[in-house]
């Protein structure tokens, strides 16, 4: 996943799991000939979001590792509590809003430092969890661009820790003393991603080893959607970045926003 003299930005939200993934790589840093760059999003949620931006700063402060900061409001001229008032829909969950521009602040930060490869803390139950949700709301193209990036692509991105249990995570950063953002988002009950956890975990409970079992189902599916996604994509004319359709998800959402706006 990481290459020799590669420069990594690690997406670090205040976490356990983007924190305790800072700390793995920053000790293989020591190790091996790659460079290490925080990005952290600020989707601008009042009375949540401070507390993990300080935590974040603190803890690369202690490791010697660059921060850069992003915010919805500064590169989209909308915050995430703003959007969620704009939306047309209750159908158009927070996390769906929330998610869409994460990644392309993410992809702007990347930019901006100079980043070979993006590494974020996605786990292997994150993994399965997206999945079951691109497939219930028919977003296929989604499945596509779930195996990390282990391609020649100028800028990569990569999940070191998705064929690791959260469960592992939460031990790892306990015995490590990794300092992590505990209070949970006030928004994500909106969607159905937490009972999709708890069903994944019974399964996981009663049948042990379901979970290992579905990730290489889904890494197989993904890479049959891939090739399927390269064959369709284009560049976006408002952006320029590829997509499959008329447009970017990420534009079709801010116009959406902007017309609601007005």
């Amino acid at each position: 996943m990481i290459k020799n003299s590669d420069l990594v930005g690690v997406a670090v939200s205040g976490g356990k799991d983007s924190l305790s993934l800072l700390h793995v790589l920053k000790k293989m840093s020591e190790s091996h000939n790659f460079k290490l760059r925080a990005i952290t999003v600020d989707e601008g949620i009042p009375d949540y979001r401070n507390e993990a931006l300080k935590i974040v700063k603190d803890f690369c402060n202690k490791l010697g590792i660059e921060h850069g900061v992003y915010s919805y409001k500064e590169l989209f001229d909308v915050t995430l509590q703003e959007s969620l008032e704009l939306r047309e829909s209750e159908k158009i969950s927070s996390c769906s809003i929330c998610g869409t521009l994460r990644r392309r602040a993410i992809d702007f930060g990347a930019k901006a430092l100079g980043i070979d490869v993006i590494a974020t803390g996605h786990n292997l139950d994150d993994v399965l969890q997206t999945f079951i949700i691109n497939l219930l709301s028919g977003d296929t193209n989604k499945i596509g661009w779930m195996d990390p990036d282990t391609s020649s692509n100028k800028t990569r991105k990569i999940k070191p820790f998705c064929e690791i249990y959260e469960n592992e995570i939460v031990f790892y950063a306990f015995t490590n003393e990794i300092p992590f953002q505990s209070e949970q988002c006030p928004h994500m009950n909106e969607g159905i991603r937490t009972e999709i956890r708890e069903f994944l975990n019974s399964l996981e409970n009663k049948h042990g080893g379901v979970k290992n079992s579905m990730h290489s189902s889904v890494l197989r599916i993904s890479n049959i959607v891939k090739d399927a996604n390269y064959k369709q994509r284009r560049i976006c004319p408002k952006c320029g970045n590829e997509c499959t359709g008329k447009i970017c998800a990420v534009c079709n959402m801010l116009v959406n926003l902007k017309q609601a706006r007005t």
